[in-house]
């Protein structure tokens, strides 16, 4: 996500200086396509080869696409690359969490699962700044060039570190059909929501076609991993009741988060007639509360027995600041509504590492990697999902058509009394997100966090074997 935000606000100047516009989009669409179908398979694999190898995999095929991208010649070198460059990305975060994972115990992880998402959200805010600034004053080719001594420098420090690391994988086969066939049906289902209402009408036939093979190969994969022996996601961590619960709560914070990022820069340019640098720093707020918001949950998971409450009045103080920016003024102050919008960041951000802790506590160490992979690659979906669909309610309100144009120059060209009940309805859909993240919150039970990694593994595996004979 950070790396996209970079990218993004060069996009203009790479279209000029490669002499294609038409297919810019790809540039953004490539990575995000590879970079979250390969996020549970490095999930899977680390648990199966060593964090280690797999980590060091990541940062390689991350710094030779990177390396491809600075040095392409044409749009379609440069798309390539940006999916070779995303085949490396989509492992580097989940890798970082199940990582942590093995070193800390359950109860310390939160304060470190919180430094994650505070970098993640700072570079959010900062990245679209870099890459206006690198393409402006040095060129395009340097949001690139820049990963190449980071990479080295990460290879070496991750070489050395992580053969200290315990071990916790197992023989097993790596279900390569249930890989290609999630995969596939991930593919087509971002190609669907990259495209739908912007490129082609919803029920245009592509739309349609891109729909149908997405459900067809998520009914194989359903199938597969019902069947196969060892399953890509196996579905006792899939049903497991945290895992899963978790995950609803964690995507649709976070598909929330990633749809109100992309819609209020809109709104202060459409509504309050702001300038892009001006929005930009509207939107500080917001990011800067999720960084509060995830600092305060990682400091309480170590402190207090009943950690779920911090995310449960964290998502309602989200839900009401959301509420009151659909239901309150039209034109509220605008220090007031970053006020509002700050308390709204604040509270999706205390969300994040209680559902990232919760779920690995609730699996057996040489799960790890396939139940935060999974996780990451769910959040990942879940955010495509909620864009478009945000994106979907705001031009449907306002009368706009597929392939008309600019939806940015649209909005801002909008009726003034339409835009403000657009934007009600987008904050509205924002809230009712949240309500149902919130509902799988509280239906998440609340276990004991482990002090210690070995009492992790030696628990977990025993509270597993009681649910199972339960059952």
């Amino acid at each position: 996500m950070s790396h996209q935000t970079i990218v993004a606000t060069a996009m203009p100047t790479i279209g000029a200086e490669l002499h294609d516009f038409e297919n810019l989009s790809w540039v953004v669409t490539a990575y995000l396509i590879t970079s979250t179908a390969v996020t549970p398979l490095y999930g899977k694999l680390s648990d199966v080869h060593g964090r280690r190898a797999m980590m060091l995999c990541a940062i390689c095929v991350f710094s030779i696409g990177s390396l491809a991208c600075a040095l392409a010649p044409s749009m379609l070198a440069l798309i390539l690359a940006r999916g070779l460059q995303g085949l490396g990305g989509g492992g580097l975060i989940s890798l970082a969490q199940t990582i942590i994972a093995d070193v800390v115990s359950p109860r310390e992880r939160g304060r470190y699962q919180g430094y994650i998402s505070s970098v993640f959200m700072a570079s959010s805010i900062g990245g679209p700044v870099l890459g206006g600034v690198m393409a402006e004053h040095l060129h395009w080719s340097m949001i690139f060039w820049i990963n190449l001594p980071l990479g080295l420098a990460a290879f070496l420090m991750t070489d050395r570190q992580l053969r200290r690391l315990p071990r916790h994988d197992r023989k097993a086969k790596v279900d390569v059909i249930g890989a290609l066939l999630m995969m596939i049906a991930t593919s087509a289902l971002l190609l669907m929501l990259t495209w739908g209402g912007v490129r082609y009408h919803w029920d245009d036939p592509e739309i349609l076609s891109l729909g149908a093979a997405s459900a067809i190969f998520a009914g194989l994969f359903v199938w597969r991993i019902a069947t196969a022996e060892q399953p890509f996601l196996p579905l006792s961590i899939l049903l497991h009741p945290i895992v899963a619960r978790g995950t609803v709560a964690a995507l649709l914070t976070m598909g929330t988060l990633i749809a109100l990022s992309i819609n209020v820069p809109l709104y202060f340019e459409a509504v309050r007639h702001l300038t892009a640098s001006q929005s930009g720093l509207g939107l500080i707020p917001l990011m800067g509360g999720v960084v509060l918001g995830s600092y305060i949950a990682g400091q309480a998971l170590a402190r207090l027995t009943h950690y779920k409450r911090i995310a449960i009045a964290g998502l309602s103080t989200s839900i009401s600041g959301l509420l009151v920016l659909a239901l309150g003024p039209a034109l509220m102050p605008l220090p007031l509504m970053a006020v509002i919008l700050g308390c709204v960041g604040t509270g999706m951000g205390c969300l994040l590492p209680v559902t990232t802790v919760s779920i690995q506590n609730a699996v057996a160490p040489h799960q790890l990697g396939t139940a935060t992979g999974a996780m990451n690659f769910f959040r990942s979906l879940g955010s495509a999902v909620l864009v478009a669909a945000f994106g979907a309610v705001l031009m449907a309100a306002l009368g706009i058509m597929p392939g008309q144009g600019d939806v940015t120059r649209l909005v801002a060209g909008a009726d003034a009394d339409g835009l403000v009940h657009a934007f009600r309805l987008v904050y509205g859909c924002a809230a009712a997100s949240l309500s149902v993240g919130l509902i799988a919150l509280l239906s998440m039970e609340q276990r004991p966090l482990r002090t210690s990694v070995r009492k992790n593994a030696e628990d977990t595996a025993g509270e597993d074997v009681v649910a199972g004979a339960a059952e």
